[in-house]
């Protein structure tokens, strides 16, 4: 007869007590809790005790007329002090289709069961970890209760609201943006750097949830194919030179760094980088504009909207360019190609991307069969063609001399911090409305700018479509 196996006591959770101390706090907590549940109600039944009192009626904001009374209703609201009751007077507008509640507006209630600053603070959790984590640090923390879909929607409120804002105040701003009224800010930095850069987001394949009218029908299956399943979201980073700083030998590190995030176009990307150089007073008459980039066209094309700008090719983009052709031509991680490659990068590192050029067109590799001859030749001409188009954008020594860096490690690193972080964990995939949302909140929370939020108003969602 097997011997029964003997778990620890730390295992045996139930058969152990919780230490006093534990115990006090808990009984504390929970009294202090229902004490505060109590006055919250309190005050919640003044403010409505004064309304009631009113003796004039509220007319519609549309057309005037007054509005009818239809009555109380009892609705609950979670705060951070515990949950209340609410009896709600509406009072409704029959032509124009309009409800007005008047507690609601005097509070400051708004859409969904928990209070603001409530609400806030849920959002924050859910910005930092997956919701399902979110539902028992919340229970941990405030002793809430919430299931992963509330917290879901109390998330995708606020981020609505906030992309919302961000992205009127990027229109606005573009719409100055050639006219003689754009602002210029007398007391900007001489220089800011701007780093610009993609990266790829996990999405969901279809826009609409699939629904049967059956639940015990199983759905048919999905087509074999609908796409890659990914998109790419293009980020900012903005900083000055000034406040970069070493910590350490060969370890750099930035002060202050500003976030800027969407879904979208390159011209919104661009759109939203302009509306925060106007919000922090860093771009002026004479600030030159140092725009950081992989060589990808959509960079170059659009930083034609800063009149004074210096634009750098990302030092270990080119890099890894010479190492890619050295590759190709001696073979991999040969003496040769070490030696080849490294001479190239310490001739464009020193500034001497002209020498480089002119040792690459006198380049003739021979090989003896014809496809490696042909290999050889076609990536000798895109590595000159690279360094050719982006000429202008390879004087590292000045660069360097002046403060500016030469690397995109800001934006980088800015990728894993906004997206990679929270979004691009085992399994994810975003639906566009979502993944925009969490992005807006990411770049606040990363900005240390949450307390934005206070000044915004959440509203309900549209309900789902069903596919």
């Amino acid at each position: 007869m097997a011997t029964p196996v003997q778990l620890p006591l730390w295992v045996q959770s139930e058969q152990l007590e919780l230490p006093l101390i534990s115990r006090l706090e808990k009984d504390v907590i929970e009294h202090h809790r229902a004490a505060m549940s109590a006055d919250m109600q309190a005050r919640v039944d003044l403010v409505e005790q004064e309304l009631a009192a009113r003796k004039a009626g509220y007319r519609c904001s549309s057309c005037g007329k007054a509005m009818e009374n239809k009555g109380r209703k009892k609705s609950h609201l979670t705060t951070l002090a515990g949950a209340i009751s609410l009896w709600r007077s509406a009072f409704r507008c029959a032509p124009c289709k309009l409800t007005r509640y008047p507690l609601d507006e005097a509070l400051g209630v708004e859409a969904g069961r928990y209070s603001p600053a409530l609400a806030r603070l849920l959002a924050l959790i859910a910005t930092l970890c997956t919701f399902v984590q979110g539902c028992e640090i919340v229970e941990r923390l405030l002793g809430i209760a919430i299931s992963p879909m509330g917290l879901w929607k109390v998330t995708q409120r606020l981020g609505e609201a906030a992309w919302r804002a961000m992205h009127d105040l990027a229109r606005r701003c573009a719409d100055i943006r050639t006219t003689p009224d754009s602002p210029v800010h007398e007391n900007a930095p001489d220089a800011v750097v701007i780093g610009t850069d993609g990266c790829m987001l996990g999405m969901q394949r279809r826009k609409t949830r699939r629904r049967h009218p059956d639940p015990a029908t199983p759905l048919p299956a999905l087509p074999a194919d609908e796409g890659n399943g990914f998109r790419e979201n293009k980020s900012g980073v903005i900083l000055l030179p000034a406040e970069r700083t070493q910590p350490s030998p060969g370890r750099r590190s930035v002060l202050r760094r500003f976030l800027v995030s969407c879904l979208g176009s390159a011209d919104e990307v661009f759109d939203l980088i302009w509306a925060k150089l106007q919000m922090l007073g860093w771009l002026g008459e004479n600030t030159v504009v140092v725009i950081v980039g992989d060589g990808a066209k959509w960079i170059w094309n659009r930083a034609a909207m800063f009149p004074k700008r210096c634009e750098i090719l990302d030092f270990w983009h080119a890099a890894e360019h010479a190492w890619d052709t050295a590759r190709i031509l001696y073979g991999q991680d040969s003496k040769k190609t070490i030696r080849w490659a490294t001479g190239i990068v310490d001739c464009l590192r020193a500034g001497k991307v002209d020498d480089v050029i002119a040792l690459l067109q006198n380049m003739k590799p021979k090989r003896s069969a014809r496809s490696q001859q042909l290999l050889c030749e076609a990536a000798i001409s895109d590595l000159l063609t690279y360094f050719t188009d982006n000429r202008t954008r390879m004087r590292y020594d000045q660069y360097l001399a002046k403060g500016y860096g030469i690397g995109s490690g800001a934006i980088e690193s800015a990728h894993k911090q906004l997206t990679h972080a929270r979004m691009r964990q085992a399994g994810m995939r975003w639906s566009e409305a979502g993944a925009r949302r969490m992005l807006a909140l990411r770049v606040l929370l990363l900005n240390r700018e949450w307390t934005l939020l206070d000044h915004l108003v959440t509203a309900p969602l549209a309900p789902p479509r069903i596919g």
